[in-house]
């Protein structure tokens, strides 16, 4: 089996929780792993990295021993898609990170009142998940 990569993710969004099912169908690979952060394996998990985020708003993309965030790990799951989507990467990675994060910033703050927030924390298939 293939490295896994992991992307952790606020189950309760609406628009985290689409996020999740967009990648999921374009994974052919099945090569990543998706935990909610208000899970207690997204909370080890966090631990285990020596990750400390305050709120459920920020992605976090783990992959071989490194973590991403914000819009560094959405760029980065981006690549890891392959096929068209490492466009995606390739013009927008240039950007610094103190330009891109604080715009990630603004639409993970915004994101309850744009896309809704669900009643119960989403949870991918077991497929998707780690053992």
């Amino acid at each position: 089996m293939p490295y896994m990569q992991t992307i952790l993710f606020d189950g309760y969004c609406n628009l985290c929780s689409s996020s999740v099912r967009f990648v999921r169908r374009r994974n052919s690979a099945a090569s990543f792993h998706f935990i909610p952060l208000q899970s207690e394996a997204g909370q080890r998990l966090l631990q285990k990295n020596g990750i400390n985020i305050k709120e459920n708003s920020t992605v976090v993309y783990i992959k071989d021993n490194r973590y991403f965030l914000r819009s560094s790990a959405l760029l980065h799951i981006c690549k890891d898609l392959g096929k068209g989507w490492q466009f995606i990467y390739y013009s927008l990675v240039p950007i610094p990170t103190f330009i891109r994060d604080p715009v990630y910033t603004l639409l993970a703050r915004l994101r309850y009142r744009i896309w809704g927030r669900r009643n119960r924390c989403f949870l991918p298939p077991p497929s998707s998940r780690p053992e």
